[in-house]
């Protein structure tokens, strides 16, 4: 299990409940490197700005992410973490590799709006 404090999701089938359950979520798929870290922090502080969105986090390694590792928008993506974004259950971004505060809220505001 990864050590942060957002929501675990361990297999596929807690995923796609996940997504059907919270209109807009935001998933990380990572390792506790130092690509995944930050993006993980962001997320975490995000939190209670972005109560409109469900954050999660999912063990890159975990046969079960082959989920998010395997959906076609990750194909071809090389850098860890894969963070994969939804809303109403329809994989609306996916991005890999370390991001920023600013990359990270703009797509939010993109795909879900800014917060209230």
């Amino acid at each position: 299990m990864l050590q942060t404090n957002l929501k675990h999701i361990m297999t596929a089938d807690e995923h796609q409940k996940f997504i059907e359950e919270n209109d807009n979520v935001m998933i990380c798929c990572g390792r506790m490197g130092p690509m995944c870290i930050p993006v993980y922090g962001i997320m975490e502080e995000l939190e209670d700005d972005y109560t409109h969105v469900t954050f999660a986090d999912m063990e890159f390694d975990n046969p079960e992410a082959a989920v998010i590792r395997n959906a076609p928008e990750c194909r071809g993506f090389m850098g860890l973490p894969f963070t994969v974004y939804y809303k109403n259950g329809k994989l609306v971004k996916a991005t890999s590799s370390i991001q920023s505060m600013d990359q990270v809220t703009a797509i939010l505001n993109e795909q879900f709006g800014e917060p209230k």
